[in-house]
């Protein structure tokens, strides 16, 4: 990031200053309080999605850098200017623990696969054990997917090679960052895709 002032160059990195003091140009229609950055640790891991608000201030101690900025919006004090930031990076490692995966439930599994059948792709309501219980399958998130009635009601209790199906996912925990912060794939922003491989 370098001073708005210089033509062709982006904002750059400058001293803490306080909050309050920034006026915010967000991209239509969306505070920047509201908006959804993805946090990485120094070493490119995704840590956590946390607001645009927790970015910048990241970013403005000099805790963090910008590593991909959204295309519009800058957040501006009397004396400089912040685009606003799609992903950041923290500056030095941190090292943290990595929580359980979270319990199974209905709508954990909703979320991770964002409302979608894992077999035809329509719109989802419903949870399917992709290895029946009847049949030894466990209830755990690598057996769980999001399915439609109708696919429910045709797969029954019957193996996906029976059908002759096959799954359009591979089901797993959901992707948590180790601050504790779960999001589903309907949350996710294609800036953010070079780096969420390795969190699922």
């Amino acid at each position: 990031m370098k001073p708005a002032g210089h033509a062709g160059r982006g904002p750059a990195p400058v001293r803490p200053l306080p909050g309050p003091s920034l006026h915010r140009e967000p991209e239509p229609g969306r505070p920047v309080a509201v908006l959804r950055v993805l946090l990485l640790n120094a070493s490119h891991e995704p840590l956590a999605v946390v607001t645009g608000r927790r970015a910048l201030v990241l970013v403005v101690a000099g805790k963090a850098e910008c590593v991909v900025e959204r295309p519009s919006g800058l957040v501006r004090s009397p004396s400089v200017a912040l685009a606003v930031p799609a992903v950041v990076r923290l500056r030095r490692y941190v090292r943290v623990p990595y929580p359980a995966p979270p319990a199974v439930t209905r709508a954990g599994v909703l979320k991770r696969d964002g409302r979608r059948c894992a077999y035809c792709q329509a719109r989802a309501d419903t949870v399917d054990h992709v290895l029946p219980r009847s049949r030894g399958g466990g209830h755990t998130w690598e057996n769980c997917v999001a399915c439609c009635a109708r696919c429910n009601a045709r797969k029954a209790d019957r193996l996906l090679e029976e059908l002759g199906w096959a799954l359009s996912i591979t089901p797993g925990p959901p992707r948590r960052g180790v601050l504790g912060r779960m999001w589903g794939n309907e949350e996710s922003d294609p800036a953010w895709e070079p780096w969420l491989p390795s969190a699922a």
